[in-house]
């Protein structure tokens, strides 16, 4: 059953918080982290994003790099903007985008949990981002970010979660530049906490839905601290990484949707024809193609929207994975027609996230002459189902929004 523990979260002062909160490292690139932090002094950038304050030429996996991102942590502490709880505690940690709301605990994960199966992954990690984690967390002494975790709430961890959040004032509360509301709550309560653990202890899965890399950087410092302290008990904060657990059914996967910047020396023909073996294929004169059911897609190339449906036969034998549209697409049109064999590293193909307009993937295309498909979105569902049945999505297959913000916990490791 899963171990998920309350804990003393270094985080900001009220007045400081919405200053503070910066998106995940990794979806805002070099440029785009310096400029934020040259506009925000107090941004969690400088922490997750420590080469904005060092020279543009310096590599991003330079030994400064991880040394800045500790001296900008420990300077927001000795400042005062981030100040570390008392006592362990819980969070409640609410996020509103387009009117749909979801809430939940912020707390530690036993890196146990991970290796033994009950925290499941869906997705493979690559060696190079989970190196700069892991030195990253390392030097920091700290997780300073959250990974995003889905499971089946018990009925009461929903009543309590419900009843804590009518009868107590939010500490932070704050509309982000995107137009996403964040809200926390702390649970300060020794009595809540003791249910919440206990609640917990009831749940024999946890999903990773965003932040891999994170987490696996997260267990391998742990793992190396153990080796460095051979006498640990099982206690020591190493032991634990930082969560944030929603509800399952509460959360929002927008498509991953793809953009091929040519067409593999075909001309627009002889691409065409070579979807109809697989694929209804449907013109849509005048307004972009956003797909409405499973093993459904909308195509933009040579200036035109289609909407791909594919054939029964193309994924009524396959597996779950199998009948993901992100693996019939790979499957059936980028490996076989677009030469495509290796999404994650090939350079002809670009993955753009859902919160893009459909528009915008058009102008891509359009900018190489290539090809753009909009994706329906992976279910929740299925995302489960895999990791129950030990399998692992294709790359890219889940684009979850909102994203949770950085800096408003932080779990020191020692």
């Amino acid at each position: 059953m899963a171990v998920f523990q309350a804990f003393r979260a270094l985080r900001p002062t009220p007045k400081m918080a919405e200053k503070v909160a910066a998106l995940p490292y990794d979806v805002v690139d070099r440029e785009e982290a310096r400029a934020i932090g040259e506009k925000n002094p107090d941004s969690f950038l400088h922490v997750d994003r420590a080469e904005m304050d060092l020279s543009p030429d310096t590599d991003l996996y330079d030994a400064k790099v991880y040394e800045k991102a500790r001296e900008n942590l420990k300077g927001m502490e000795e400042k005062g903007i981030l100040i570390q709880e008392a006592a362990p505690c819980y969070y409640l940690y609410e996020l509103t985008r387009k009117g749909k709301t979801q809430t939940g605990i912020v707390g530690c994960s036993s890196i146990e949990d991970y290796m033994n199966g009950i925290v499941k992954k869906h997705e493979l990690t690559r060696e190079d981002k989970e190196q700069d984690r892991i030195r990253h967390v390392d030097v920091c002494d700290a997780n300073t970010g959250p990974i995003y975790l889905a499971c089946r709430y018990t009925p009461e961890l929903f009543s309590l979660v419900k009843q804590w959040k009518e009868e107590h004032d939010a500490v932070y509360d704050f509309v982000a530049e995107d137009e996403i509301r964040h809200r926390v709550w702390v649970i300060d309560n020794v009595e809540e906490n003791r249910l919440i653990r206990q609640e917990f202890e009831k749940i024999s899965s946890i999903y990773i839905a965003d932040g891999h890399h994170r987490a696996a950087s997260a267990v391998k410092v742990g793992l190396k601290r153990r080796t460095e302290h051979p006498d640990y008990t099982g206690d020591e904060e190493f032991n634990y990484f930082l969560s944030v657990v929603f509800p399952y059914d509460e959360l929002t996967i927008l498509p991953y949707n793809r953009v091929v910047r040519d067409l593999n020396g075909l001309d627009e023909k002889a691409f065409l024809g070579s979807l109809k073996f697989n694929f209804e294929l449907m013109l849509m004169p005048g307004f972009p193609c956003k797909p409405v059911e499973k093993h459904c897609m909308g195509m933009y190339v040579g200036g035109e929207w289609y909407h791909l449906k594919a054939w029964e036969d193309v994924f009524e034998k396959e597996d779950v994975v199998g009948q993901l549209d992100v693996s019939i697409l790979q499957r059936k049109v980028l490996s076989v027609v677009l030469g495509i064999q290796d999404p994650r590293t090939d350079q002809r193909i670009r993955f753009v996230g859902g919160n893009h307009k459909l528009s915008e993937l058009a102008e891509m295309a359009d900018k190489t002459k290539g090809v753009a498909f909009a994706m329906y979105p992976t279910s929740m569902e299925d995302l489960m189902k895999i990791a129950d049945e030990g399998k692992l999505m294709p790359p890219k297959s889940t684009w979850f929004e909102p994203k949770l913000r950085s800096g408003l916990f932080i779990h020191k490791l020692s």
